[in-house]
């Protein structure tokens, strides 16, 4: 039996998806990674389509399946993210919702095992439990098109608020970049990375207390 023994560094898991290297998705990522290194603390990113994850679940990882059991890679992917503090996701919107490669993310890796009553139970969860979760996500269109649609509130709430009440996580964030387009301005992406990095600060200052407090607690 893996004996896991945790960081004694606060680490963040960034699951990005996004098929182009070049994308504001990924210099999202990037941002984000970047400022959490200067920041001292430890990095896990995960890039969906670098790693050509397989988002089709199997019939053996279904958790009610009288057969489970999950496949050798969906073990060593739980064993990269399970000891991280916070759960970072960056995607774009697409036709309303995440990419099909992420929801295949959740079901495969972070559900892996988590059995539908549990979850209606708010039961805990056997990595994420407390763990903090922020996604930052990309449009092309505009907020208040979005808006008029219901897709930022409907998106948090399906996506965000069901997967930290699933999961037994806690404080969802979601930060919004609307109007990403071909072409935009050096200077209007920068700004909104610098965004981006803000929030990775803020969120590493926090765990740091956080640590601080549970060393003091020791």
């Amino acid at each position: 039996m893996t004996v896991h023994i945790p960081s004694p560094i606060a680490r963040h898991a960034v699951i990005l998806c996004h098929p182009a290297p070049n994308s504001f998705t990924h210099a999202m990522a990037d941002a984000y990674a970047g400022m959490v290194r200067e920041c001292g603390q430890a990095v896990v990113l995960r890039d969906l389509y670098a790693m050509a994850f397989d988002p089709v679940l199997k019939p053996g990882e279904r958790p009610t399946s009288a057969d489970f059991a999950p496949s050798a890679e969906i073990d060593a992917e739980i064993d990269l993210i399970r000891d991280c503090d916070t759960f970072v996701l960056v995607y774009p919107i697409w036709f309303g919702t995440p990419p099909a490669m992420l929801k295949g993310y959740v079901e495969r890796v972070l559900g892996s095992g988590v059995d539908p009553k549990a979850v209606q139970q708010r039961a805990p969860h056997p990595f994420l439990t407390d763990k903090r979760l922020i996604s930052f996500t990309a449009s092309g269109a505009s907020d208040a098109w979005l808006n008029e649609q219901g897709e930022l509130l409907s998106l948090r709430t399906l996506f965000d608020r069901y997967l930290v009440h699933a999961f037994a996580m806690r404080g969802e964030q979601h930060v919004h970049f609307p109007r990403i387009v071909t072409g935009l301005s050096d200077r209007f992406v920068q700004e909104n990375l610098l965004v981006v990095r803000d929030h990775a600060r803020r969120i590493c200052g926090e765990l740091l207390i956080e640590h601080h407090r549970g060393h003091a607690a020791e």
